[in-house]
């Protein structure tokens, strides 16, 4: 039986309210049953055996009078209200047993089929205590879910019956994306860039807003030395300056059937959501303006242009649930889309499968002319398996034509990527793991320039 199968027998088996027997008492009567009949083939009647079965089974309904009431059960879940995507979370059942009786129980939380889970989870309860029952689970798919349900089976000192119930605990969950990188970078943005190999660099000609007036070291400009400061403190000041705030950043977001395709972990459209929430947070820390767009065939999410911190939360909430689509992305659709909305010079961030936006020729056709008021910049993931079959070493003749047929879909991307480029349109790829790490860089640097 496979581990889906048995998670919706256990739930099947916790279903509903009633009494039922016990693994035990059913084991008790089958052995009984069978001495009984042994013995009455020499000593005595059938009907002495149906007599002392039924004898059997008043008895033991005495031990339900020695388990807790409904009534005296009282449950509560401690829950998030948001999980980020596959990363474990402590859920907690507090179980309160107001009657006089312990109890040994069975239980099975009501959480979605898509989440990790590990029931039935069994233990005990004294009288009169409150228990808190933990344990783990994971969310792969992100949406927003709600838990209605919790199943509970508790049985008396013996164990002969069961009682059942089912309790409405009614609870909403939102599975967000992994916000790991984005909280690395805002902790220390430097330390996040410089582990891949990317440093954060102020303007080295003083262009862009004033940050501070400091102590001069060597290696400074000396055209940004204050000499006034330099005068009255009697030692040298510089200027230091930062890259201009203010900046709008448009990141758009490919929903299409492309950014389906599944990766080591996620699918591309997985880490195109990571990566943009992570240049988000970048932007808007530094004082720019981010709006954000997700699409298809057609517009699917639009988030207008704002500032400030707090509108990361925004940002997020609109499109934690974006799904991909079966179609095929109309970028020509949503460029124009964005030729009417956005009016003011902005970078464009698009996060897209590269293969697939090559073949667009009428999202040329607009881009051109998006390109003489804002800044383009596409950032996708890197083909492995186009790239691993292009580098292996060709040992058959199948192998060999596969190699040759991996090396012409490079040259083509490379060659239409170059064509694109000569447009002013620049297009990068990168590795899954990186994606996060290249596009915010690519923005600082942007930003670093004054390319905007």
């Amino acid at each position: 039986m496979t581990r889906s199968l048995k998670n919706l027998w256990a739930r099947f088996l916790f279903q509903g309210n009633g009494i039922l027997p016990s693994w035990r008492l059913l084991i008790i009567f089958v052995i009984l049953s069978f001495v009984l009949i042994l013995v009455s083939f020499r000593y005595f009647s059938w009907w002495t055996v149906v007599f002392m079965n039924v004898v059997l089974f008043l008895l033991s309904l005495i031990d339900l009078f020695f388990s807790p009431k409904r009534k005296d059960l009282y449950f509560k879940r401690r829950i998030l209200d948001e999980f980020e995507r596959n990363l474990a979370y402590k859920v907690n059942i507090e179980v309160t047993n107001r009657s006089n009786h312990f109890m040994s129980y069975s239980l099975v939380d009501g959480i979605p089929q898509s989440f990790h889970q590990h029931f039935p989870l069994k233990g005990r309860i004294q009288h009169g205590v409150t228990s808190v029952i933990e344990y783990e689970t994971k969310a792969p798919v992100r949406g927003e879910y709600e838990i209605t349900k919790l199943y509970f089976r508790y049985s008396s000192v013996l164990g002969l019956w069961e009682k059942q119930m089912t309790v409405n605990l009614i609870d909403t969950v939102k599975v967000i994306p992994d916000l790991t990188e984005t909280k690395q970078f805002l902790e220390n943005a430097q330390k996040y860039l410089l582990f891949e190999g990317n440093k954060i660099r102020r303007h080295q000609t003083g262009i862009g807003d004033f940050a501070q007036i400091r102590n001069y070291v060597v290696g400074d400009d000396p055209r940004k030395i204050n000499w006034r400061q330099t005068a009255k403190l009697r030692q040298v000041m510089t200027n230091e300056y930062e890259p201009e705030h203010g900046k709008y950043i448009t990141i758009l977001i490919d929903c299409g059937r492309m950014m389906g395709s599944e990766l080591e972990k996620g699918n591309r459209l997985e880490k195109a959501l990571e990566a943009a929430h992570l240049v988000a947070a970048a932007a808007l820390e530094n004082g720019d303006y981010v709006s954000v767009l997700a699409f298809s065939k057609d517009v699917k999410v639009f988030v207008p242009a704002a500032k400030g911190m707090a509108h990361l939360q925004t940002i997020l909430h609109s499109i934690y649930n974006v799904t991909v689509d079966s179609a095929e992305s109309n970028y020509a659709s949503v460029f124009s889309f964005m030729e009417t909305m956005q009016k003011k010079r902005s970078l464009l961030l698009l996060f897209s499968d590269f293969r697939t936006f090559l073949y667009e020729e009428h999202a040329l056709l607009y881009l051109k002319r998006l390109r003489q008021r804002h800044l383009f910049l596409m950032v996708g993931i890197e083909d492995s398996t186009l790239q691993n079959r292009a580098n292996e070493k060709p040992d058959s003749v199948q192998t060999t034509m596969i190699k040759s047929i991996a090396q012409q879909q490079i040259m083509f991307k490379k060659k239409e990527k170059t064509k694109w480029e000569r447009q002013g349109l620049v297009m990068i790829e990168a590795k899954e793991e990186n994606l996060a790490t290249v596009a915010v860089s690519h923005y600082i640097d942007i930003m670093n320039r004054n390319l905007l």
